[in-house]
């Protein structure tokens, strides 16, 4: 699994302390919900030019992860 905390942060002072992808104010949620809305990578990196293909799988990444800790929290 994808280091994600290399690219991605929580900081109290960007987006309500929601997780963002470092030096930006894009959220992790934001990259999903493109991905989920049918967005590809190349379509979020066009219209995003500051993203990466790197800091995108780090946001399935942290998705996943969470995920994985929500299960075995059950």
């Amino acid at each position: 699994m994808l280091q994600f905390g290399k690219y991605i942060e929580i900081n109290t002072e960007k987006r309500f302390g929601r997780p963002v992808i470092k030096g930006t104010r894009i959220s992790v949620y934001d990259v999903l919900s493109w991905l989920s809305n049918g967005m590809t990578r190349e379509d979020i990196i066009h219209d995003f030019p500051e993203l990466n293909e790197e800091q995108i799988n780090a946001c399935l990444s942290f998705a996943a992860s969470k995920e994985q800790r929500h299960l075995y929290a059950s």
